[in-house]
C-alpha cells in the first residue's frame, strides 16, 4: 500500500518553475540513486492500483439473485419432486446457461482498469546523479527529471521546466483534436485540464519538439489514475431490459403464489381433499412459470448480436442489444467519433476571396522560369508556402498515403497534394537555404528557399503575428496595399466558425548584393493568404444525426475540445442551431446538481469538459428519466461509457480502456453505424415482447382454466406432466421462432419507448387477459362436453391439452404484430415460425399416438371427429384478436404505428 501522496493536489500549472524545484526537493541534475530508492519506498511504484477481483465462485453465485431465476429454481424443485427428470434437466440447463453468460460478462468488468494499468508504464529517460539513463516507468518518483522528445509517451504527471517547440497530443484525456503547445510559464490556477500548458500528464503523447519536466504525481495520483478510480468506483448500470425483466419476474412470482393460494382456499371451501388440492396447486405453479422465457430472451439477444455485427457493431453484453434501441439521448464525443480525428484544410482566403479547392496544372516545379513568386495565383502560392515551411513528411505507399509530423502541417501537405502540388517535388525544386522551426513563443515558422536564381523567404504562423510582418497583399498576380482590417476580419470570421487559422506570407526575391533576409524577425513581406483548418465531420454523420432525430433520439455533443470548434461542428452536423448555447467545463463548475439538471434539458453542446464533467452530464440526463447512450474513444470517455445506460466505443481508433468500458464497440468507428444498431435494438426488443406475450398469455389461460375447474369442483383439467408438456411443446419452438421476426418497416419512425414501459405494454396485457378468457373458456367447454359425453377423465384431459396446443398455434400468429393483421405479415418474413408451428403440432400428435408418451403424459388417441371441433374452437382466438386490431386501425388510421403519442397505448408502465 502506498503512502499518502503529498504533492498531487497542488495547482502545479500555476507554480513557478523555481518553486516547483524547491517543493519537490529536486534540481536540474535530477535525483540521486539513493534518493530515488527512498522515494519509491515512500510513494510506491508508478502503477495504477490493482484491486483483487471477487472470486469466481462468488461471481457465479451472484447470477442466481433475480426473481425469475428464483421462479425457475422453484420449478426445478417441483419437477424433481414429481421425478420429471427431462423437464428438470431442461430447467437446469436454462439456469446454467444464464448463469454462465452473466459470469463471463462480469469477469470482464475489471478489464478496463487493467488496460489503464498497461498504458501507464512506458519506459522513460531521466537524469539520475546528473547522468541520462533510461528506466522503467514503474520506477519514477516525484522529483524525477524526465526528458521528453517527439514520439514519447509521457509516463507521469510533471511540471515542465524546459519546452522547445513542444507539442503534446492530449486527446485521449481531454478530447481536444489539436496538439497542445507546451511551455514553462506559470498560469492561473482555475484553468481546465486542456488549458494547463505548463504541465504534461501521464498517457499523453509528444507529437513534436523537446522538453523536460519534474514529476509531481505518479500512479493512482495522476490524472490518468483519477480516471481509473472513477471507472473502478462507477457501478455498472442495469439496462432497461434488465429492469423490465426484473419487474416482470416479480409480477410472475406474485401471480404464481397468489394463484396457488387461491386454488387451495377455493378447494377447501368446496370440500376438496388437502392432498388433491396440493397437487392442483403444484400443477398451477408449474403451468404459471414460463420456463422458456430465459431461453427466448437469450436467443433473441444473441440473434440481435449477430445482426448488429453485420452492421459493424460488436456487442459485448447481451442485454446491451436492446438498450440501444431504448436510447432517448446519445451523448457523443466529437474527436474521432463525429469527426475523422485528423486536421484538414477547410477554407483558403486569398486575394480577398475564399477559394477552395485549388487546382494546379503543373505537378512539380511550380513557377519554373518565373523570376518572382508574386507573379503566381495567390491561393496556389498559399498552398506552396504551406509546403515550403513544413517539417512533416508524407509518402505514398501501396496501402495509401502515410504521413508523420504535426497534424496541422500534415493537413497542409495533403491540401497541396490534392491541388496538384506534390510536396516532395516542390521541396526539391526550391532548395532550402535556411529554416526556422516553429516555436510557441515566436508563433511562426519560416524558411529561405532558392527561387530561380533568387532567395525568397516563406513564413506561416498566427495571423496576428504574420500580418504584422507584411506591408502588402498579393491580389491577381500583383501586389496591392494591405488592408489590415480586412485581413484580420477574414481571420476572425474563420475562427468564429471554429477553424484554426494560419497566415502565410512571402518576401520579394533577393538577388546577389541585396540586404540579407532576416529569418528571425522578417518584415516587409507580402501576405499571400489565410488557411482555416479543422478536424472534419465524418461522411454520413449529418444524415445519421437526422435519422436519430426522426427516431425521437436526441444527440448531444460532449467533448473536451474548444467551444467554438465544438459549436461549429455541431451546427454543421445538425446537432444544434446557432440559437442553442454551448456550455463549457468552466460553466459546469459553477452549477449545482439542480442547475445542471436544468441546463442539460436545453443544451446540445458541452465543450472543454473533464471526465468528471462527462459523468455529471450523463447522470443529470438520467435524472430526467433519459436512457443515455454515450459514444467515445478516449480514456477520458471511459467513466461516462461505463456509467451510461449503454456505452458505445470506437473499435479502430479507440483506446483499449474505452472498448473495455463499453457494452458495444463499432468496428468502423462510424457514428452512422449507431443508427443501424438502434434499429436492430428496437427490433430485438419487439421480438422479446412478442415471445413474452405469447408465453404469458398461454400461462394466464392455463391459470384461469385451472382455477375455474377447482372452484367448480370438477376433476383436475390437466395433470402436472401434461402442463409441463404444454409448456415444453409450445414454448420450445414457437416462442423461439418469434425471436426471428424481421420487425415493422417503420420502426425508426417511432419515438423511443417510455422508460416506465414494461416488456408487456398495457395493450398486450389487455390482449393477454382477453385471449386467456377465450382460450380458457373454449378449453373448459370442450373438457366438460367430452367428460359428459364419454365419462372418461383421461379423454377429457387429452382434449383439453390438445385444444390448448391448437390455441397456441393461432396465438403465435397474433403475436407477430401488435397492430398489423396477421394476414398482412408475410410468412416469408419468418419461415422458421411456420416450421416451428408445424413441428409443434406434429410433435404433439405423435405424443398422442406413441405408447411410451401416452403412458408418461397420461393421454390417449382422440377420435377423428373431435379434431374439426377443436380446431374451430381454437381459431376463435385469432378471430377475436383480428377484430380488435381492425377496430384500433380504424380509429388510428395507421396499420404500423401505435396511436396517441410516442409509445401509443403502450406508453404506460406495464411490466
Amino acid at each position: 500500500m502506498t503512502l499518502p501522496h503529498t504533492h498531487a493536489d497542488r495547482s502545479w500549472h500555476a507554480t513557478e518553475t523555481a518553486e516547483a524545484i524547491d517543493v519537490l526537493d529536486s534540481g536540474l541534475q535530477g535525483l540521486s540513486t539513493p534518493e530515488s530508492a527512498r522515494r519509491i519506498r515512500q510513494y510506491g511504484p508508478n502503477v495504477l492500483e490493482d484491486l483483487r477481483p471477487p472470486s469466481a465462485a462468488l461471481v457465479f453465485a451472484r447470477q442466481f439473485r433475480s426473481p425469475l431465476i428464483a421462479i425457475l429454481l422453484a420449478a426445478a424443485t417441483v419437477t424433481l419432486v414429481f421425478r420429471e427428470w427431462i423437464d428438470a434437466g431442461v430447467i437446469a440447463f436454462v439456469l446454467l446457461l444464464n448463469a454462465s453468460i452473466g459470469f463471463v460478462q462480469e469477469r470482464k468488468a475489471d478489464a478496463a482498469v487493467r488496460a489503464l494499468m498497461e498504458m501507464a508504464v512506458p519506459r522513460a529517460r531521466v537524469l539520475r546523479d546528473g547522468r541520462e539513463v533510461e528506466v522503467d516507468g514503474r520506477d519514477l518518483v516525484p522529483g524525477d527529471l524526465v526528458l521528453l522528445e517527439s514520439g514519447a509517451r509521457i509516463p507521469a504527471d510533471m511540471r515542465l521546466i524546459r519546452a522547445q517547440a513542444l507539442l503534446v497530443d492530449e486527446s485521449m484525456l481531454t478530447g481536444e483534436s489539436e496538439p497542445v503547445v507546451k511551455h514553462t510559464r506559470a498560469l492561473a490556477s482555475n484553468l481546465p485540464l486542456g488549458d494547463r500548458g505548463s504541465v504534461a500528464h501521464a498517457g499523453s503523447m509528444v507529437t513534436s519538439g523537446r522538453g523536460a519536466g519534474l514529476v509531481f504525481a505518479t500512479g493512482p495520483h495522476t490524472v490518468l489514475g483519477g480516471i481509473a478510480e472513477l471507472l473502478r468506483s462507477e457501478p455498472q448500470a442495469a439496462t432497461p431490459l434488465q429492469q423490465r425483466m426484473t419487474r416482470l419476474s416479480r409480477l410472475i412470482m406474485f401471480a404464481v403464489l397468489s394463484s396457488c393460494a387461491l386454488v387451495f382456499v377455493l378447494g377447501l371451501a368446496t370440500g376438496g381433499q388437502v392432498r388433491e388440492l396440493l397437487m392442483a396447486a403444484v400443477a398451477l405453479a408449474v403451468a404459471a412459470v414460463p420456463e422458456g422465457l430465459p431461453i427466448v430472451l437469450t436467443i433473441a439477444l444473441a440473434l440481435g448480436v449477430t445482426r448488429m455485427a453485420r452492421r459493424n457493431a460488436i456487442v459485448r453484453r447481451l442485454p446491451a442489444v436492446e438498450t440501444l434501441g431504448s436510447a432517448t439521448v446519445i451523448g457523443s464525443d466529437k474527436t474521432g467519433t463525429l469527426t475523422e480525428n485528423r486536421m484538414t484544410v477547410r477554407r483558403i482566403w486569398a486575394a480577398g476571396q475564399v477559394r477552395l479547392p485549388v487546382s494546379v496544372s503543373a505537378r512539380s516545379g511550380f513557377g519554373a522560369g518565373v523570376s518572382s513568386p508574386l507573379a503566381q495565383d495567390a491561393a496556389t502560392l498559399t498552398l506552396l508556402t504551406g509546403v515550403l515551411t513544413n517539417e512533416a513528411v508524407m509518402q505514398t505507399t501501396t496501402d495509401g498515403v502515410e504521413a508523420q509530423g504535426d497534424p496541422t502541417e500534415i493537413a497542409l501537405l495533403l491540401a497541396a497534394a490534392e491541388a496538384g502540388l506534390a510536396p516532395e517535388p516542390q521541396r526539391d525544386a526550391y532548395a532550402c537555404i535556411a529554416d526556422l522551426p516553429f516555436e510557441p513563443s515566436r508563433r511562426f515558422s519560416a524558411a529561405i528557399r532558392a527561387w530561380n536564381g533568387t532567395e525568397v523567404l516563406f513564413a506561416k504562423g498566427a495571423p496576428e503575428r504574420v500580418v504584422d510582418m507584411c506591408d502588402s497583399v498579393l491580389a491577381d498576380g500583383a501586389e496591392a496595399p494591405l488592408d489590415v482590417a480586412e485581413a484580420n476580419a477574414a481571420a476572425r470570421s474563420m475562427a468564429a466558425d471554429g477553424l484554426r487559422v494560419l497566415a502565410l506570407a512571402v518576401s520579394r526575391g533577393r538577388r546577389s548584393g541585396d540586404p540579407p533576409l532576416d529569418l528571425e524577425e522578417p518584415c516587409g513581406l507580402v501576405l499571400v493568404g489565410l488557411v482555416g483548418l479543422m478536424d472534419p465531420p465524418r461522411k454520413g454523420v449529418r444524415e445519421a444525426v437526422a435519422a436519430c432525430h426522426s427516431a425521437g433520439v436526441r444527440v448531444v455533443m460532449i467533448t473536451g475540445d474548444h467551444a467554438l470548434t465544438a459549436g461549429s461542428i455541431a451546427t454543421e452536423l445538425g446537432i444544434t442551431s446557432n440559437s442553442r448555447r454551448t456550455v463549457t467545463g468552466s460553466d459546469l463548475e459553477g452549477m449545482d446538481e439542480d442547475e445542471l439538471r436544468s441546463a442539460v434539458s436545453g443544451t446540445d453542446v458541452f465543450a472543454r469538459v473533464s471526465p468528471e464533467d462527462k459523468l455529471r452530464i450523463v447522470r443529470a440526463l438520467q435524472a430526467h428519466g433519459e436512457v443515455v447512450a454515450v459514444t467515445g474513444d478516449g480514456v477520458n470517455d471511459a467513466p461516462a461509457l461505463k456509467s451510461a445506460s449503454i456505452g458505445v466505443a470506437m473499435g479502430e481508433g479507440g483506446t483499449d480502456v474505452a472498448r473495455e468500458a463499453a457494452e458495444i464497440v463499432l468496428t468502423d468507428d462510424n457514428f452512422v453505424s449507431i443508427v443501424g444498431a438502434i434499429e436492430q435494438g428496437r427490433i430485438t426488443f419487439d421480438n422479446v415482447r412478442r415471445a413474452t406475450f405469447f408465453l404469458v398469455s398461454t400461462s394466464m389461460a392455463t391459470i384461469v382454466a385451472l382455477i375455474v375447474t377447482v372452484a367448480a369442483g370438477w376433476p383436475l383439467l390437466m395433470v402436472p406432466a401434461q402442463l409441463l408438456w404444454l409448456n415444453l411443446v409450445t414454448s420450445g419452438l414457437q416462442d423461439v421462432a418469434l425471436a426471428f421476426e424481421r420487425g415493422d418497416r417503420n420502426v425508426l419512425r417511432k419515438s423511443p419507448r417510455s422508460a416506465r414501459e414494461g416488456i408487456m405494454s398495457p395493450l398486450l396485457w389487455q390482449r393477454a387477459a382477453g385471449t386467456s378468457i377465450v382460450r380458457a373458456g373454449g378449453t373448459l367447454a370442450l373438457f366438460y362436453w367430452v367428460l359428459e359425453d364419454t365419462g372418461s377423465i383421461a379423454t377429457a384431459q387429452t382434449v383439453a391439452l390438445t385444444t390448448m396446443v391448437l390455441f397456441s398455434a393461432f396465438q403465435a400468429g397474433n403475436a407477430r404484430s401488435e397492430y398489423r393483421s396477421v394476414f398482412t405479415v408475410s410468412l416469408r418474413d419468418n419461415p422458421f415460425l411456420v416450421w416451428a408451428t408445424i413441428g409443434t403440432l406434429a410433435l404433439h400428435m405423435g405424443a398422442l399416438y406413441f405408447p411410451p408418451t401416452q403412458l408418461v403424459l397420461r393421454v390417449e388417441p382422440l377420435p377423428l371427429h373431435y379434431w374439426p371441433i377443436m380446431i374451430a374452437v381454437a381459431a376463435a382466438v385469432l378471430v377475436v384478436v383480428e377484430a380488435e386490431k381492425a377496430v384500433r386501425r380504424r380509429v388510428t388510421h395507421d396499420a404500423d404505428s401505435p396511436p396517441d403519442g410516442p409509445s401509443g397505448p403502450g406508453s404506460g408502465r406495464g411490466a
